[in-house]
């Protein structure tokens, strides 16, 4: 977790010379301020993005200053200590990480008992209203530090929605914004299979969301601000910037694959073992647990299979009584909520990873599954449309509900009959991992940075 250990190999930018400060580029920062709400150690999701992202922006960059939300101090504080415990004698270096907290105020979001019961219901847009106010005291905190400290660059890393752009830009520094997500709305034909709330939400969200992709004006300041610092999650999420804005952006990951927990190759099915197929995630309408049962119910007597679902959530009842109708009971593990070490057991363990969701970036668990050998069948939509190829997965068209469950029915009966294609389609998912690994976008994000500050240098009067 020592970021400092990371930034060991780069060399500071040359700030002096003959002509005056400045006189050739800088391609590496010395100094960024960061923006990252969501940034935790120990927790998954949006938290994961701030937290892996900061300590890859302290890999190519000589210090990082984050500022994040109160609540995660005691996390983030445990997990430094970790760090500074292992680190022993003359090779213990200090971090190049520090953290600064947004001061908690009685309107801020905080992970409470009623605030828990307003995000998992319709109130759920009051959170908007708390992350707002948090990002205007956070400015308020940015603008104190850049009048004590110098930074060569502003970041506003988390969230990644595009609504929510923070107030970074407005500081007059070489601004990065990314990645970005949330452009993109939930194809109406797909929103029956969440259900008749899922569907209500899901539909209110597409309308409000149009109307915030035409009418907002902040992020089209903040485009505007950051040039060649836009980041755009997906391949997609960068179309809709071009449509949009008129601007260019880089594609970089939200997640990466942990390419450390690969094996050299994947395991095999032996002739007697039933198709392990893993699905992971919240038990949500968006995830759409309910589409694989429906398509793998007409096969339980044509394929040996096992669906061990990972994960819990408001739907869960729902769906377990649905696996009883269907007569697939006896075929699914219902594991709930385990560590990250024990999940990555069970998927490990696994010959298939199915995913069904209708609404999401890059999800961690799809580059988890990469990483371990597991072929995907994923709907051809989301994030999962480019990472997913041919040489690992598989991708099922959305043109109908119908014919999503029956792509879904038809690749799993595929797989579970032809090994051969199905180990070689494992062996490409651990090669396609490598592509999606944190090397990776960690070059890419040098990349952006030096763009931006080779933009800065260049306007400034000489």
């Amino acid at each position: 977790m020592d970021a400092g250990s990371d930034h060991s190999s780069f060399a500071m930018p040359d700030r002096s010379g003959p002509a005056g400060p400045f006189s050739t580029a800088p391609t590496r920062p010395a100094h960024v301020l960061v923006a990252a709400y969501a940034c935790n150690p120990f927790l998954g999701s949006e938290e994961a993005v701030g937290w892996d992202w900061a300590r890859s922006i302290a890999a190519i960059a000589g210090k990082v200053t984050v500022i994040t939300a109160d609540f995660h101090r005691a996390d983030i504080a445990a997990a430094q200590e970790a760090v500074r415990e292992a680190a022993t004698g003359a090779m213990a270096r200090q971090s190049n990480l520090r953290f600064v907290h947004v001061p908690h105020r009685p309107f801020h979001y905080r992970p409470t008992p009623l605030w828990k019961r307003i995000e998992n219901s319709l109130a759920k847009p009051v959170m908007n209203l708390a992350y707002a106010q948090w990002q205007r005291d956070a400015y308020r905190v940015a603008r104190a530090l850049a009048a004590e400290e110098r930074f060569d660059l502003v970041h506003q890393l988390t969230y990644v929605g595009f609504r929510f752009p923070g107030h970074l830009w407005r500081l007059g520094l070489p601004f990065v914004w990314g990645p970005i997500g949330g452009l993109e709305n939930t194809p109406w034909r797909l929103l029956p299979a969440m259900g008749r709330a899922g569907a209500i939400y899901y539909g209110g969200r597409n309308i409000v969301n149009s109307a915030q992709r035409r009418w907002l004006r902040s992020p089209r300041r903040a485009v505007a601000a950051a040039g060649p610092g836009l980041i755009a999650a997906t391949g997609s999420i960068r179309g809709e910037i071009a449509a949009l804005y008129g601007a260019a952006s880089t594609v970089i990951s939200e997640v990466v694959a942990p390419v450390e927990i690969s094996a050299a190759s994947p395991r095999q099915r032996q002739p007697d073992e039933p198709l392990r197929i893993v699905w992971s995630g919240l038990h949500l309408p968006g995830k759409a647990l309910n589409l694989l049962i429906e398509a793998l119910a007409p096969i339980r007597g044509n394929v040996a299979f096992e669906l061990h679902i990972l994960g819990d959530g408001p739907k869960r009842a729902e769906w377990q009584r649905l696996a009883e109708q269907r007569g697939l009971a006896d075929r699914c593990v219902w594991h709930g909520m385990l560590p990250r070490d024990r999940a990555l057991s069970v998927m490990q363990a696994g010959h298939l990873l199915a995913i069904t969701s209708l609404k999401d970036l890059t999800s961690t668990v799809l580059l988890e599954g990469l990483a371990l050998g597991l072929p995907v069948v994923c709907p051809d939509h989301c994030g999962f449309a480019e990472v997913v190829t041919p040489h690992c997965g598989i991708k099922v068209p959305t043109a109908s509900l119908d014919g999503l469950v029956a792509g879904l029915r038809d690749a799993v009966t595929d797989l579970g009959r032809d090994e051969d294609w199905r180990q070689a389609l494992a062996e490409g998912a651990i090669a396609r991992g490598q592509a999606y690994g944190l090397a990776a976008n960690r070059r890419r994000l040098a990349e952006v940075y030096a763009a931006v500050l080779a933009e800065a240098h260049a306007a400034r009067p000489r």
